[in-house]
């Protein structure tokens, strides 16, 4: 591909120009020890880093990046990090969804307002994918998602832990009294052994899937482990494509087509993606002008298994094993008939090329399409009386008699409430009631990961291990059972999920796709007309401007003002 020009490329309108102005940019290069030779004629590459000593998954980008430093002067370009906020998805209150959008302006003022022609995005952490590239598609510069990869395995007295997942299938053990301290302590320290993103199939893992399936990650760089070498020479070679890739001028809007979404559909539902998955790629999509919804996602469910049998969806696999049997090259060389195999890739080849002879070494952990892991897809979406705008669920992480289900609600306004009564030994409860939670959606509290509802310790005592949980909040990606998220519209701004009240009876049908509150349309417009909304969660700050620009989960959660169909594209920036 013909090379454009020096002159054309952004940093050019720094350094080039004989002025004061450019006389100062490069003085000011000059006064931190670069040279003349380190830039001039050279592509400027932005380093987009979210490490932080707080962001355990990002523990190792400290020296990653490093890597992506060689990588980009070896192919004759000029590195420059630029750190960004670091999301870690355990430490960060109230939740790191509130800050998901702040991440995405951060990125694309950072390689706006910088001397840069193109990016390296490092992150990993659940909510740094989504943040980091909607922000890079927005500016629309060449650049290349780089994936922190997963931990390896976790261990405790010879059984192999799965972050998330196992601490919450043992947490309900040691609330039923049946986990002493002694082992809870053990376990603490074994479950998590590496730098890197849980290595179950939770959002991390899917995210970073999803953004190699879109074309956005080098072929087979979503399943490397962080502590494995292959990881190291990874990191390199997006240093030495991105500089390529300015050169081409091979931007995201040259790159991704409509093509590229459903490829990232496809390959969240064969893998057995978090139910987050819905939110982010809908964002993503909206930002690149190829808008999903809620209804793509339902269509790719009918039709594209679940082959990766990788926890929760799967009962035995972690994502190390997922790499061993091939990584999602593999995975997606089984799907390669519901896939659109001519998009294009940051590499500049096509999805087809990239994956053409992919081989898998161990059918259990990556199974053959006639023996999934589960029939349909990973996700399914239901609407009726109590989501018109739609409510997501993970059957394959479900015990199967909830799929069709009628219940009677317990209701609790705020996750406190929900707490105290779950610890209750007489809480009025039982496996067939539907727990249900409101005010946790996106204006109510910032969409926090509260959808797995505690199962009532009264009910684990009886061997309780599933039962439907309903909220407007989400749920980690390593959680499992039958939990309704994503409830839109939300209860805080009045959406039916408002107007429930505890013994009322919902009706859950997974098949046919249909939720319904059985109290009639008179009784549900009486209670409506009674509605008053919530005080203000914020009355200042991020939180104010988060709460008064947020759509709604079907929209994806992104910002109003952010989406590509508002206003004009945001020129460059003056130089004088």
């Amino acid at each position: 591909m013909q090379r454009r020009p020096y002159e054309s490329l952004r940093s050019a309108r720094w350094f080039a120009p004989d002025d004061l102005r450019s006389f100062g940019h490069r003085s000011r290069m000059l006064q931190m020890g670069y040279g003349h030779a380190d830039w001039m004629g050279k592509p400027v590459i932005a380093i987009v880093n979210t490490w932080s000593d707080a962001n355990q998954c990002h523990a190792h980008f400290k020296h990653r990046v490093e890597d992506v430093k060689r990588g980009i002067l070896q192919a004759g370009g000029f590195p420059l990090e630029l750190p960004a906020i670091s999301l870690s998805e355990s430490l960060v209150k109230p939740t790191t969804m509130l800050y998901r959008n702040f991440l995405a302006m951060e990125t694309e003022e950072l390689l706006r307002s910088h001397p840069v022609d193109g990016a390296v995005l490092m992150g990993g952490c659940d909510k740094t994918t989504p943040g980091l590239t909607m922000g890079a598609l927005s500016m629309d510069l060449p650049f290349i998602y780089l994936p922190a990869g997963p931990m390896l395995r976790g261990n405790w007295r010879g059984q192999v832990l799965g972050s998330g997942s196992d601490a919450f299938k043992y947490w309900d053990e040691r609330r039923a009294g049946r986990l002493d301290e002694q082992a809870w302590t053990e376990m603490e320290a074994g479950i998590a052994r590496s730098h890197g993103t849980c290595m179950t199939m939770g959002t991390a893992a899917t995210m970073m899937g999803i953004a190699e399936a879109l074309g956005l990650s080098l072929p087979g760089a979503s399943s490397i482990p962080a502590a494995d070498a292959n990881h190291i020479r990874m990191s390199a070679d997006c240093g030495r494509r991105i500089v390529e890739m300015v050169w081409e001028d091979l931007r995201p809007t040259q790159l991704l087509t409509r093509a590229n979404f459903d490829n990232g559909i496809a390959c969240a539902m064969a893998m057995g993606c978090s139910t987050n998955a819905v939110v982010h790629l809908i964002a993503l999509s909206r930002r690149a002008g190829h808008a999903l919804s809620l209804d793509d996602f339902d269509a790719f469910s009918r039709r594209v298994p679940v082959i990766a049998n990788i926890r929760p969806s799967g009962q035995r696999y972690l994502m190390e094993d997922f790499f061993y049997a091939g990584g999602l090259p593999a995975l997606l060389e089984r799907i390669r008939c519901h896939l659109r195999t001519d998009a294009r890739t940051v590499n500049g080849r096509t999805l087809g090329q990239n994956i053409a002879g992919a081989q898998v070494y161990d059918d259990d952990v990556i199974r053959p399409l006639d023996k999934p892991i589960y029939a349909e897809g990973a996700l399914a979406v239901l609407r009726g009386n109590l989501a018109p705008d739609g409510v997501v669920i993970k059957p394959s992480a479900c015990a199967p008699r909830l799929l069709q289900h009628s219940g009677r609600a317990l209701v609790f306004d705020d996750y406190p409430a929900l707490k105290k009564a779950s610890e209750d030994p007489d809480l009025d409860v039982t496996g067939d009631d539907i727990l249900v939670l409101r005010n946790a959606g996106p204006r109510g509290a910032g969409m926090p990961e509260w959808g797995m509802l505690p199962i009532p310790t009264k009910l684990l005592k009886q061997g309780v291990t599933d039962m439907l949980r309903l909220s407007d909040a989400r749920m980690s990606g390593t959680s499992y059972g039958g939990c309704l998220l994503h409830c839109a519209p939300e209860a805080a701004i009045g959406g039916p999920l408002a107007l429930v009240e505890t013994g009322d009876r919902i009706s859950v049908d997974v098949p046919a796709r249909r939720i319904h509150l059985d109290i009639g349309d008179a009784k549900l417009a009486r209670r409506k007309a009674l509605w008053t909304p919530p005080p203000a969660r914020y009355e200042r700050g991020y939180g104010w401007l988060f709460d008064r620009h947020i759509r709604q989960a079907n929209e994806g959660c992104d910002f109003d003002f952010l989406e590509t169909s508002f206003g004009k594209p945001v020129p460059e920036p003056d130089i004088f």
